[in-house]
């Protein structure tokens, strides 16, 4: 549940890259998702027809301010995206790093301040940082988006150890794996260590079937949150027999 909104599906997808309209459309209803990303940067000659695509998908739309660089900018464009596409729900990027594209902890936590000040629904996609973590808690958001790694890079739950330490620590607060996610088994791993969803783009867009990749990954993120809410076996550092020595033959 995010921000009081119960969601069936714990893949949020986004929008950008895919090869055509038509696979975009069939990788969102092959994934399940019923909340995708979308740029206010993609509203050009052919918006009319994007939005389209969004309102067919029947899906709940997260507008993101990808490619800001400054707390101005991020925020200038959450206001534009409230205006076109009617929700007070943001995802929130202030980029301080053009190679790594790692958030700008500073102008993020800036931004924020003054979207949720304004009764903004933010998601900031942050680093795995607690005291920025806690900071954007005050600040009014009520959901963290910590990276897996880099944004497109594909490496998956880069600092895994980190991110278990932030799932502990935030107990009670919804948080989304955002960004560097590129395989299904990836995902799965995040949902297993207790996040309460996946974010992703790249890995389905840039697949040779992006449907079938999509279909693979929100099956993959329903696979790993039935995992955890099972419990998963403890790793031990010794082999532990899995059939009792009580009542074997003695062989002499």
């Amino acid at each position: 549940m995010f921000y009081d909104t119960p969601l069936s599906s714990r893949l949020l997808l986004g929008t950008a890259q895919y090869p055509s309209p038509q696979v975009l459309r069939d990788a969102i209803a092959a994934s399940g998702a019923e909340v995708i990303t979308v740029s206010l940067r993609r509203e050009g000659p052919e918006g009319g027809a994007f939005r389209e695509i969004l309102r067919e998908s029947g899906c709940r739309l997260l507008p993101n301010t990808a490619g800001c660089h400054s707390a101005r900018e991020a925020i200038t464009t959450a206001q534009m995206a409230r205006e076109l596409f009617g929700t007070d729900w943001i995802k929130l990027e202030v980029i301080g790093h053009a190679d790594t594209l790692q958030p700008d902890p500073f102008a993020l936590l800036e931004a924020a301040r003054v979207l949720c000040a304004e009764g903004f629904r933010v998601f900031p996609y942050t680093t795995e940082d607690l005291i920025l973590g806690e900071r954007l808690i005050e600040a009014g958001c009520r959901v963290l988006m910590p990276w897996g790694a880099p944004i497109g890079s594909g490496q998956g739950l880069r600092n895994r150890e980190a991110l278990r330490s932030y799932r502990a620590h935030f107990a009670g607060v919804p948080l989304v794996i955002d960004a560097g996610i590129g395989a299904p088994s990836q995902a799965a791993q995040a949902m297993e260590m207790g996040f309460d969803a996946v974010l992703l783009n790249t890995a389905v867009a840039r697949a040779t079937d992006p449907v079938a990749m999509a279909r693979a990954f929100g099956q993959a993120v329903a696979a790993g949150r039935v995992a955890h809410e099972a419990g998963l076996m403890p790793r031990r550092e010794m082999a532990t027999a899995s059939t009792p020595v009580f009542g074997m033959a003695v062989l002499a």
